[in-house]
């Protein structure tokens, strides 16, 4: 039995993989904190797109 729990103390194959999720969650948690201001960067530059856009139709007669 002792040698049993001496196994089960020395293993630490259960830690590489507690540090891989630990890595995904802070990953996954700066993904959600820099989505939001991608999606505004990103629907301001294609609102300038759109408008620019349809001044050059506006100037071309169509």
């Amino acid at each position: 039995m002792t040698r049993l729990l001496k196994q089960l103390a020395g293993d630490r194959s259960g830690a590489t993989a507690i540090e891989y999720g630990l890595i995904a969650a802070f990953i996954a948690l700066a993904l959600v904190a820099t989505l939001p201001s991608i999606k505004k960067n990103l629907g301001a530059v294609f609102s300038n797109v759109n408008t620019e856009l349809s001044k050059a139709a506006g100037k071309s007669g169509n």
